[in-house]
């Protein structure tokens, strides 16, 4: 379909299904979509065959820090994603404008890594085309107009979610959608690691490109063990929200990085290389020598790495059984594990500024013996996730959001499918 024919279909509820399932609502999608098509349009002229495609960010649901030490996860995909306006072209040229920035254009002649491009979304499209390639698929030229409503800095992985898009974009084209969601995850992660230069594990790649409530269990990272949990939250009475406590990731490397040299050094003592080899009644056992060969600190990271890994089986179970008042206990668990044992919610280097600390001791006031939160993703900074019961929603945002800003608050819905072409 060209412009107006794909417009006139919107318009016409042709993708109405789809949208509901994406995002429980059509007229929001239908004004942004038929805005990208203007926007491709504006950019690269008219073509005889547009179409759509989608890739959602994600939350981290439980598993807070197991996945580089090869643990088990438990993510989902999310209603905030980024979509794309796609064209294919006769050139040996990817083009791709995402709003707010500049365009970007790959020659297929030339697909090795390149070094000026590193820490640049080029060389995320650069990576997922030269992966396909490497694999035997065919990647041509295509022209695409993308844009975001995955929040910057919130741990909801914008990053991932645009390497999955580029992913789908390239197997919906090209491939006739052979290549499986696995495939497209470590894809996505390829490029981020050896082209983008960030040595990212594959829980966001993953959970944006299977979709729903999404069990990972990386003890084997080359090929991870995946379940999808389908599950509608507001079904328990339930709202999932994210607060962004405005807190500045910049500096914050040396925080990340000291969680995986503590635990590996734990794992290292204990004769393993990662602590999901190690074994966890030898740690215990031998306490007394590891706290004085690694620190207390250590040994109390690898204390919530192995309590952890307990409760993500423990989440999975309580939510295939739908016994979700047992899952969010086990979601304030892990919350109180990171605060206490993990210590990944404010750092050292900045103690006056403990905004995650202040949200959730505001949330669990809130909340009494109701609902959850925990901090989300990496911590230091950025957000906390919370379940917050619906007849109180209103209440809880206006409270949060007088402390950290309108806007600050953002509701969440778990979307059943990952990255996908909209038909």
């Amino acid at each position: 379909m060209n412009s107006t024919e794909i417009k006139a279909a919107i318009c016409a509820g042709a993708f109405d299904n789809e949208f509901l399932k994406l995002y429980g609502t059509v007229d929001l999608p239908r004004r942004r979509y038929s805005g990208a098509v203007d926007e491709f349009c504006a950019l690269y002229g008219d073509s005889e065959e547009l179409r759509f495609f989608s890739a959602p960010g994600r939350t981290e649901i439980g598993g807070n820090h197991t996945d580089h030490q090869h643990g088990c996860v438990l993510a989902a995909s999310v209603d905030l994603d980024v979509i794309a306006v796609v064209a294919k072209t006769n050139e040996n040229t990817v083009r791709i404008k995402s709003a707010g920035y500049q365009m970007d254009e790959i020659d297929l002649n030339s697909l090795e890594a390149n070094e000026r491009e590193r820490g640049r979304a080029a060389a995320l499209i650069r990576g997922v085309l030269y992966a396909f390639r490497r694999d035997g698929y065919k990647a041509g030229g295509f022209n695409a107009y993308t844009t975001s409503n995955v929040l910057k800095g919130s741990g909801l992985s914008s990053s991932a979610a645009f390497e999955v898009l580029v992913s789908n974009i390239i197997n919906g084209l090209f491939c006739g959608g052979a290549v499986d969601r696995v495939s497209i995850a470590k894809y996505s992660q390829f490029a981020e690691r050896e082209f983008f230069g960030k040595p990212c594990g594959l829980l966001d790649q993953m959970a944006s490109s299977v979709g729903g409530f999404t069990y990972a269990d990386f003890y084997d990272p080359q090929d991870p063990k995946i379940e999808q949990v389908n599950l509608d939250i507001r079904d328990f009475g339930y709202i999932l929200c994210v607060v962004d406590t405005g807190g500045n990731h910049a500096n914050l490397t040396a925080d990340y990085a000291a969680i995986t040299e503590e635990c590996l050094a734990v794992s290292r003592a204990l004769g393993a290389d990662v602590l999901r080899d190690a074994d966890e009644e030898k740690f215990y056992k031998e306490l007394g020598d590891l706290r004085k060969k690694v620190g207390d600190r250590a040994v109390l990271r690898a204390f919530h790495f192995f309590n952890e890994q307990k409760r993500v089986e423990l989440q999975r179970a309580a939510l295939k059984e739908k016994d979700f008042e047992k899952f969010l206990y086990y979601v304030n668990e892990s919350g109180e594990s990171s605060y206490k044992y993990l210590q990944n919610l404010y750092s050292n280097s900045a103690v006056s500024e403990q905004g995650l600390c202040l949200a959730i001791a505001l949330t669990r006031q809130f909340l009494g013996r109701k609902g959850a939160c925990r901090v989300h993703g990496g911590g230091f900074a950025g957000t906390v996730q919370c379940y917050i019961p619906d007849d109180a929603f209103d209440d809880y945002k206006s409270m949060i959001e007088s402390v950290f800003g309108k806007g600050s608050c953002v509701p969440l819905l778990i979307r059943p499918v990952g990255g996908c072409e909209i038909k």
